[in-house]
């Protein structure tokens, strides 16, 4: 049985995001659909000493773009704002240099132009250090329908995939019928309690960049996604 996973990229997305990748045997990045601004696509939280904060990619960005269009503002130095702010807060944290590198690297020393490109770096990267072997594709990869149930069927079909794993979101728009008919199960992702770590700056949240993790617990972070669960 071939699991899969189509959902839009995100800016260093949340453990849960890289808890779908891990269960699945494909992921594809849905860039190709509406860019929705205010959203996870760029941008996400991380805690700081003056408690959580936003980092956010400024874009050209509307709601009548796709996601795979939109153009980074570099004229805004984010990257260097970005670099700082997680330096400042989490560079006393026991597994920062760990990925000093990789940090110094994603900022400061590449020029980001396309923010789908940014994002999906940043995720297939991260995976690689959470040891995921999970196979990545974009949806331009496959042919196409433009209704939204037809379309991930499609691409469920071309990878000769039966099984769909979603976010507890698309509950609202699945014809889940349509993917009976198909011989396609699904299933709604069910994110757990994860397990509290030691994080810097006062009471524990759950729902930060996965970066916090990574800082926090190194090459132990998959313990506290999907390891003990």
């Amino acid at each position: 049985m071939k699991k899969v996973a189509i959902i839009q990229s995100s800016y260093i997305p949340w453990k849960g995001y890289f808890h779908i990748i891990k269960k699945v045997d494909y992921f594809i990045f849905l860039d190709d659909v509406q860019y929705t601004r205010r959203n996870w696509r760029n941008r996400n939280r991380i805690k700081t000493p003056q408690g959580l904060k936003w980092l956010s990619v400024p874009n050209n960005g509307t709601q009548s773009m796709k996601i795979k269009d939109v153009k980074i503002d570099n004229s805004r130095k984010w990257n260097a704002k970005h670099f700082k702010t997680l330096v400042n807060s989490y560079g006393k944290c026991r597994h920062f240099d760990d990925y000093y590198d990789f940090i110094k690297k994603t900022f400061l020393q590449i020029k980001w132009e396309n923010l789908s490109e940014l994002n999906q770096y940043f995720i297939k990267e991260i995976s690689k250090f959470l040891r995921i072997e999970t196979i990545f594709f974009d949806a331009d990869e496959f042919e196409q329908k433009q209704e939204k149930n037809e379309k991930i069927i499609s691409i469920l079909s071309q990878l000769q995939a039966n099984y769909y794993l979603t976010g507890p979101t698309a509950k609202s728009y699945l014809d889940l019928n349509k993917f009976q008919k198909n011989g396609i199960t699904v299933e709604f992702m069910n994110y757990p309690v994860y397990p509290i770590y030691r994080q810097p700056w006062g009471k524990f949240e759950q729902r930060v960049s996965i970066l916090d993790l990574l800082f926090c617990e190194g090459k132990n972070a998959p313990n506290f996604i999907w390891n003990k669960l």
